[in-house]
């Protein structure tokens, strides 16, 4: 199989969906997973994944770290710390310097 190439998967709960990478995560358990407030539905899937990989589920917790320690969890990019930031401001709250 050339990297281009799409393989059918079929996911736990009977999803049909097309990947070409090794990922495992199905297009369709995620988008009902998301939440639909919060500050984790502002994020791309990826990035919520890093950051409830890391069990940080309120802006609470996401406050006790710097912007330089969520950008090194696997999935998280730059493009999501705006939206971190506004969030966390809108709470009064800010990233740990």
């Amino acid at each position: 199989m050339t990297i281009s190439e799409k393989k059918l998967r079929i996911c736990k709960k009977g999803h049909k969906y097309y990947k070409s990478s090794d990922c495992l995560v199905c297009p369709t358990c995620e988008l009902e997973r998301k939440p639909e407030n919060e500050f984790l539905s502002l994020l791309s899937a990826p990035a919520r994944r890093a950051l409830e990989n890391n069990e940080i589920t309120s802006l609470l917790k996401l406050s006790k770290f710097s912007e330089k320690e969520i950008l090194k969890f696997h999935g998280m990019g730059p493009a999501s710390l705006p939206k971190l930031r506004a969030a966390l401001e809108e709470k009064g709250l800010s990233f740990r310097n």
